[in-house]
C-alpha cells in the first residue's frame, strides 16, 4: 500500500485551532471532525462539507473551557458519541439521512474525572468503551443510560481502540501499561497485555498491535503482548519528535503512525508474517498528527493536525 494526496477536507487557519477527533462512520458516508473550538464538522463520502454543530458543556451554565477529546460513530452509523474533558460523554442521534434533526440521546456524566477517550466496538452496539483522567475504563451502556467500570489501572488513560472482530478493546496508559478487555464470554475479561516502552500515545489494532510514542520505536506486538516486531526511530528523533496517533486499514495489513511532519507506512508481508517499512510520507508544515481515521471501505485515510487542518489521502495498491 502506498499514500497518495487526495485534498484538503479543511484548510488550517492563522491561529493553532487542532483537529481534536476524527472518525467515518461504518456505512462510509459521514465523516465527523472535531476541532479545538469545540465544533464538530460532518462531511460526506466524497469531503464535501455537508453539517456541522457545536458541542455541549456538561454544565451549561459554566464556561465553554472544555475540548472534545475523542468521537466514535455506533455501528449502526445513526448516532455519534462524543467525549469531553469536562467529565462526559455525549451521544447525538444524527439519523442515516442528510438533514435528519439532531438529538442528544444518551449522555454519561463523570463526577470526578474528565474523559480522555473512546471506542465503540463494531459487535457492542449497546455498549460504548471511554477512558478517564483517572485511569478506569469504563462501558456506557446505551438502553440504560449508565456507565459501570469494567477495569482500574491508576494510570491515566492516554488511548483506547477496538480488535478488529469488535468483540475486545485495549486501553493504553500513562505508565506504559496496556490492557486487553473482551466482552465474549470466555475471554478472560481485563488482563494486562504489555508494558510499552514509553506512553503508548498511538495505539491501534490489526493483524498486529502497534504501539509508539515519544521515544521513537515503533513496536508491533502479538496477541499475547509478545514483541512480535521492532523499529527504532530514535536516532532521528529530533525530526520524528514523538509518534501522536496510528490507524490500521479495514483488512488490519497496513499501517500508518502520525509524527511531525510526516505519516510512516508499513506493510505486513503475509507470507514472512512481518512488517515492511513502505516508505514515510513527509508533508510540509503539516505539523503533529492529532487524529486519524481510515475510511471502512479502505479507500481513504483521514488526517488531522495541529494548526487544523484536515486532509484526505488514498490508498492504492
Amino acid at each position: 500500500m502506498q499514500l497518495r494526496y487526495l485534498r484538503t477536507l479543511q484548510p488550517p487557519g492563522d491561529n493553532i485551532s487542532r483537529v481534536t477527533a476524527l472518525c467515518w462512520s461504518p456505512n462510509n458516508r459521514r465523516l465527523a471532525a472535531a476541532t479545538s473550538d469545540r465544533v464538530v464538522h460532518l462531511f460526506d463520502e466524497l469531503g464535501e462539507k455537508k453539517d456541522k454543530f457545536s458541542t455541549k458543556a456538561a454544565d451549561t451554565k459554566g464556561p465553554k473551557n472544555y475540548m472534545v477529546t475523542g468521537m466514535a460513530f455506533s455501528p449502526d452509523s445513526t448516532k455519534l458519541a462524543v467525549a469531553q474533558s469536562d467529565n462526559i460523554v455525549f451521544i447525538y442521534k444524527l439519523g442515516l439521512d442528510w438533514g435528519e434533526k439532531k438529538s442528544i440521546c444518551n449522555k454519561f456524566l463523570q463526577s470526578n474525572a474528565g474523559v480522555t477517550c473512546i471506542t465503540w466496538p463494531m459487535e457492542q452496539p449497546n455498549e460504548l468503551v471511554f477512558g478517564l483522567t483517572d485511569g478506569t475504563v469504563k462501558v456506557g451502556i446505551v438502553k440504560s443510560n449508565k456507565a459501570h467500570k469494567l477495569y482500574s489501572s491508576e494510570s491515566y488513560v492516554v488511548s483506547l481502540c477496538s480488535s478488529p472482530d469488535g468483540h475486545a478493546v485495549l486501553s493504553g496508559h500513562v505508565d506504559g501499561s496496556i490492557y486487553r478487555f473482551s466482552f465474549e464470554e470466555g475471554g478472560g475479561g481485563q488482563t494486562k497485555l504489555a508494558h510499552h516502552t514509553c506512553v503508548p500515545q498511538a495505539l491501534a489494532w490489526g493483524e498486529n498491535i502497534v504501539a509508539a510514542g515519544n521515544d521513537g520505536k515503533v513496536i508491533l506486538y502479538d496477541m499475547e503482548g509478545g514483541v512480535h516486531q521492532l523499529f527504532d526511530y530514535s536516532s532521528n528523533i529530533t525530526d520524528i519528535k514523538e509518534f501522536t496517533s496510528a490507524s490500521f486499514n479495514p483488512s488490519g495489513e497496513s499501517c500508518v503512525i502520525g509524527a511531525w511532519n510526516r505519516l510512516h507506512v508499513f506493510n505486513l508481508n503475509i507470507r514472512r508474517n512481518l512488517w515492511e517499512e513502505a516508505g514515510v510520507k513527509e508533508v510540509t508544515n503539516m505539523y503533529a498528527v492529532t487524529a486519524m481515521s481510515w475510511k471502512l471501505d479502505g479507500s481513504r485515510l483521514c488526517v488531522g493536525t495541529l494548526a487544523g487542518g484536515g486532509g484526505g489521502g488514498g490508498t492504492p495498491r
